[in-house]
């Protein structure tokens, strides 16, 4: 019996999010991670480039839920 490593989370939704709504951490909250979705908010994003940086991380399928498990496609 194998565990699913894959995340209940919408791969699609977690990419949009953070296309649009990166700089707010909108996408970190969608994926259950609060702490560090209220830095995101507070520093818009780590200025732009860990909005920059998650999107890729999310679009290569390497993002993680709150509870370890890949939100990918």
């Amino acid at each position: 019996m194998s565990e699913n490593t894959n995340s209940e989370k919408n791969f699609v939704a977690a990419l949009l999010l953070c296309f649009f709504l990166g700089s707010l951490g909108v996408h970190r909250f969608y994926a259950g991670k609060v702490g560090t979705g209220i830095l995101m908010l507070i520093t818009l994003g780590g200025l732009g480039i860990w909005t920059i940086i998650d999107f890729i991380i999310i679009a290569v399928g390497k993002f993680t839920d709150s509870n370890g498990k890949l939100i990918k496609a």
